[in-house]
């Protein structure tokens, strides 16, 4: 089965998107927001990229909250954090825009974007003395594929729903499924996250291991949804003794209710966009994170308090 194309919840998110860039007029804010007891940061698992930004993006907003208890959420990831946004259980989460675009998440249709913030990029990784060289080579064998409603599940499940291959799948987030490689319960496992992604580079410590080379899967889904999928390499340099691996990104979202209050949709846009060198500091995916690529949010439309804070930040 091939993974969905456009339909018409993208197609209005589009229309959204486009009318709100034309409609906002540039004034700035300076009081900030009225305080809410709670602000709700949804982020991910145990070992995955989205846990640490979340937290940093939390920890940044604490300080332009007075009043307000801001405090994260671990969850499962994308789908996870659509829902708990959905429910409103939570006030902001990350997903890649593939999980977004899936339409799959009951009421996702009043979602908005804060803005882009970098790209995850896909990682099949096995030991060293595997017998897997290619995607192929999981046929039959043990993998994880990710957590339960996370975007590492979504992604692999598109990527072996295009390509065919059959496994035995289990589903453990990224630090379990590390572990588990480590010890041999597992053929290999699927990541979908930044570089570099915490759970691998603590397993490529305590052991040698390989990235397989997934340029056709990349090639194949960049074909299917061009919008959300793009050929793409692990630099060298990013995990101990692992050269460069073509593959496929994705890029992330921060993303809230509709109905989150202009004032705050302003806030936390100045407030991550303006943060970007200090979640840096910590995260160096974060240094993608920038006014230019911001806006570029696919057909989810941006909040129209971001918007507003784009019009008043644009780069000369």
């Amino acid at each position: 089965m091939h993974p969905r194309g456009p339909n018409r919840r993208t197609a209005l998110r589009g229309a959204a998107g486009a009318l709100a860039l034309a409609a906002v007029s540039g004034c700035t804010w300076r009081e900030p927001p009225s305080p809410a007891p709670v602000f709700v940061v949804a982020t991910g698992p145990p070992g995955a990229v989205y846990r640490e930004i979340g937290a940093e993006i939390a920890r940044l907003l604490d300080e332009r909250l007075p009043g307000t208890r801001v405090r994260t959420v671990e969850t499962g990831a994308s789908h996870d954090n659509l829902r708990l946004i959905e429910a409103g259980e939570a006030q902001l989460g990350l997903a890649n825009l593939d999980s977004v675009m899936a339409g799959e998440v009951a009421g996702a249709d009043p979602l908005r974007a804060i803005g882009r913030l970098y790209d995850s990029f896909v990682h099949l990784v096995v030991l060293d003395g595997s017998p897997v060289r290619r995607l192929g080579d999981l046929e039959g064998r043990r993998i994880s594929v990710g957590a339960d409603d996370s975007g590492t599940e979504f992604t692999a499940d598109q990527i072996l729903a295009e390509t065919g291959v059959g496994m035995e799948v289990v589903r453990m987030n990224q630090a379990d499924s590390a572990r588990a490689l480590g010890r041999g319960e597992i053929d290999a496992m699927f990541s979908l996250t930044g570089l570099p992604t915490p759970a691998i580079a603590d397993l490529a410590e305590r052991h040698v291991i390989r990235l397989i080379d997934l340029s056709d899967a990349a090639a194949a889904m960049a074909g299917v949804r061009p919008e959300a999928y793009f050929p793409a390499s692990v630099p060298a340099t990013t995990y101990e003794g692992v050269p460069s691996c073509p593959t496929m990104s994705v890029p992330n979202l921060l993303l809230c209710s509709a109905d989150l209050s202009e004032r705050l949709a302003h806030l936390v846009a100045d407030t991550v966009y303006t943060g970007a060198r200090r979640i840096a500091a910590s995260r160096p995916e974060a240094a993608q994170i920038n006014v230019r690529t911001g806006i570029s949010t696919g057909a989810v439309p941006l909040h129209r308090g971001a918007v507003r804070w784009y019009r008043e930040n644009k780069p000369a």
